[in-house]
Parts: C-alpha cells; sequence; structure tokens
C-alpha cells in the first residue's frame, strides 16, 4: 500500500463504521472485509453487504484516512474508492470452489504526496489470494 507516514487508515462500513486494518507495518495496511454474493452469474458481480458501497452495477469500498480514520488533529481529510466492478463470476466461482478469498492492492499515497483518495486504480488485479489467513 505504500501509505504517507503518521497518517492513519481505515475501511469504511456501512455510512459511518471505521474498521482498523488486520496488520499494519510502516509500508503496508492489510484490510479484510466480506461481502455477500447476490447473484455470481451477473457481470459485474452484484455484491452487498455493509462494505459494498455505491450502485449494484458499480461497487465498491471506501479506506478513509485522517480524520476520516478517526485521527483528530490530522491535516489529512480522504477516502479512497476501490472499485469491487472488476471482479469477474469466473473468479467469484473459483474462489468459492477452492474456499479461497480475493485479493488486491493499491497505493496508499496519491500524487500529492498525501493520502490516496478518490477513485484509485488498482495496482493488481483483483485475484485468488497467495496466501489463506484465518483468524
Amino acid at each position: 500500500m505504500d501509505p504517507p507516514q503518521g497518517v492513519a487508515f481505515a475501511m469504511q462500513s456501512g455510512r459511518a463504521t471505521l474498521v482498523a486494518p488486520v496488520s499494519a507495518s510502516p509500508n503496508t495496511f492489510v484490510f479484510e472485509f466480506s461481502v455477500s454474493i447476490a447473484d455470481a452469474t451477473s457481470n459485474p458481480v452484484r455484491l452487498t453487504g455493509e462494505f459494498a458501497q455505491g450502485p449494484a452495477s458499480a461497487r465498491f469500498v471506501y479506506v478513509n484516512s485522517g480524520t476520516y480514520a478517526g485521527q483528530t488533529g490530522s491535516v489529512w481529510s480522504r477516502r479512497a474508492k476501490i472499485s469491487l466492478a472488476d471482479i469477474s463470476p469466473e473468479l467469484v466461482q473459483s474462489a468459492l470452489k477452492n474456499g479461497s478469498v480475493l485479493e488486491s492492492r493499491i497505493a496508499g499515497t496519491g500524487r500529492d504526496g498525501g493520502p490516496a483518495c478518490a477513485t484509485v486504480p488498482l495496482l493488481s488485479a483483483w485475484s485468488l489470494a497467495t496466501s489463506k489467513r484465518f483468524w
């Protein structure tokens, strides 16, 4: 993710609930979230749940930073919008068949040196996770 130093990040669940990363280091934040599959055959796959934001045809998740992530006194107040629309029916079927989870990566720093914001491009396409972690 390569986030700017000293800036808090949190995923947004629903309208205002913040969810902390499951792990963090100076160079990476890892978030885990669940969505429900309303229709695995549509393209894009129709996803629902507390983390799935936006219209059914263009779902996304938010990663908030600075004050939007609960960091009082931060000079930053941003949200990165991460698209779920490129998750194909075939990828969902493969994940379900193998009991896998999906993963992707984004850059945590925007062009201006602050936290990534607005619609951010994926650094890697959604894919089956290379390692399974169960909590």
